[in-house]
């Protein structure tokens, strides 16, 4: 399977080298082969690209078809804004990088980072990881990677409270968090990432924005128990 490094910008809008754009960085990677799985993980690439980009309704799907139609609509949502506030100075910016961090003869996995800003105080950023069979293409559920769910879940568990430092028997929020209910739960962004299984809770899921992510790396090897994959 050939990944190739891939960059977009306003830059290669109509328009946007003689007028002035909100700035738009997206680097990516392509899977640059003539097959069924190629198109299935580049159409999952640019669905988050393109989901990154959007500014409209969050109960509306977004309407483009590509990378340059997605960022498009961004400028001309940004010069709506531009004219409904003309007192304002707004200043739009949004960058998505998207990376290969592991890769065998069964398995890719990518990481997907969106960082995106509107105005006001700060901006918002968050990552997120998809795992994809790389014979089929086809994307790979969290449970999926696991023969023993349940079990990885508590040991997940038991490694958090070693890197936070919060005691067994202690209330996982001991230390601040925010977990609901006082009870332990795993993040959205969960992907492999070189020889190892990352768990990153994003600003807001368990901790104020101050915060920062809060990430936890577990070496693949100690979690063999657990996996319904090979590992190299």
């Amino acid at each position: 399977m050939m990944i190739s490094p891939l960059n977009f910008t306003e830059k290669q809008l109509p328009g946007c080298d003689t007028t002035s754009c909100p700035e738009i960085t997206v680097n990516y990677v392509e899977i640059t082969e003539n097959s069924d799985r190629a198109r299935q993980i580049n159409s999952a690439i640019n669905n988050f690209i393109i989901e990154a980009l959007y500014l409209g309704d969050e109960t509306s799907e977004p309407g483009a078809k590509d990378i340059s139609d997605a960022a498009t609509q961004f400028v001309k949502m940004y010069r709506t804004h531009s004219a409904e506030f003309p007192d304002m100075q707004l200043e739009y910016f949004v960058e998505v990088n998207i990376a290969e961090t592991y890769k065998t003869d069964d398995i890719l996995s990518l990481e997907m980072h969106q960082y995106l800003f509107t105005g006001g105080a700060h901006g918002y950023g968050a990552t997120f990881f998809a795992t994809f069979d790389a014979q089929t293409g086809d994307e790979i559920g969290v449970e999926d990677l696991f023969s023993d769910f349940i079990g990885f879940k508590k040991f997940a568990e038991t490694e958090f409270r070693r890197a936070n430092k919060i005691p067994k028997g202690e209330s996982i929020n001991a230390t601040g968090f925010w977990f609901e209910n006082d009870t332990f739960y795993l993040p959205e962004a969960i992907g492999i990432r070189d020889s190892k299984l990352a768990l990153i809770y994003n600003q807001y899921d368990i901790a104020s924005y101050a915060a920062g992510p809060i990430e936890l790396e577990i070496p693949l090897s100690k979690l063999k128990p657990y996996l319904s994959i090979s590992i190299q």
